[in-house]
């Protein structure tokens, strides 16, 4: 497997296609596999767990998912996560897994902040749900909205481009040897002021929400790579 490193396909690339790998990973650990469920699970199932999620009429209406949907996430959730929480380190752990000819480990932290709603070092079933729903049932707008809180690192609603860097760099690292040509040192940083180019509308030397969603929504291959995310479960 290779990937070469298209200037203009920049965005795509980070909003979407290494989300979409994550959740291609949740698929193969069955955490998005819905299947058929009993009657009888009128409820999500809770056992002994140091976290046990909301209700399931709360969360139906937090997301998109139906009442089977939700039961059969969260059993895939809790097989994998038996304490119903996720730390941080076991996330990194898995994203390692799924890109063993990198380090994963810098992007993992930035994408379980984006999970972790409440900022207190654990990924919630609740946390992944409504992230997931966001993902696969979203508009396009809340799915920018989304990626927007990702790249965004400090959360201050702005994107800088030390911020930017940080996330390619990440990327990046992530990949390894799969990226080809090979890069150079100097890529990340290229890479990022071409970002800036074209979403910094008012040249002030951050990118805010508005201009982030106004400038994806008016490229085609950003608004097709959207689709991704449909038809997932």
């Amino acid at each position: 497997m290779s990937v070469r490193w298209e200037t203009e396909g920049l965005q795509t690339v980070g909003i979407v296609c290494l989300v979409f790998m994550f959740l291609k990973l949740m698929h193969l650990l069955g955490l998005i596999d819905i299947t058929e469920t009993d009657s009888s699970d009128s409820d999500l199932e809770l056992s002994t767990v140091r976290h046990q999620p909301e209700g399931l009429d709360q969360l139906q209406a937090q997301t998109k998912f139906t009442k089977k949907e939700l039961q059969s996430l969260y059993r895939g959730f809790k097989n994998e996560c038996p304490s119903g929480l996720v730390d941080e380190d076991t996330f990194k752990n898995i994203y390692s897994q799924f890109f063993p000819q990198g380090d994963a480990t810098t992007y993992a932290h930035f994408l379980f902040n984006a999970f972790d709603l409440d900022r207190n070092g654990s990924i919630r079933f609740e946390d992944f749900v409504i992230g997931l729903s966001v993902l696969l049932r979203g508009t396009v707008t809340e799915k920018l909205n989304w990626a927007f809180n990702l790249y965004d690192i400090n959360k201050d609603g702005y994107i800088t481009k030390e911020e930017m860097l940080l996330i390619m760099k990440s990327i990046y690292d992530m990949m390894g040897r799969y990226t080809y040509p090979s890069l150079r040192d100097e890529a990340p940083s290229e890479h990022v002021e071409k970002f800036f180019q074209k979403m910094d509308r008012n040249r002030d030397g951050v990118v805010t929400i508005e201009e982030f969603i106004e400038t994806c929504q008016k490229d085609e291959n950003i608004m097709s790579s959207m689709q991704l995310f449909e038809n997932v479960i």
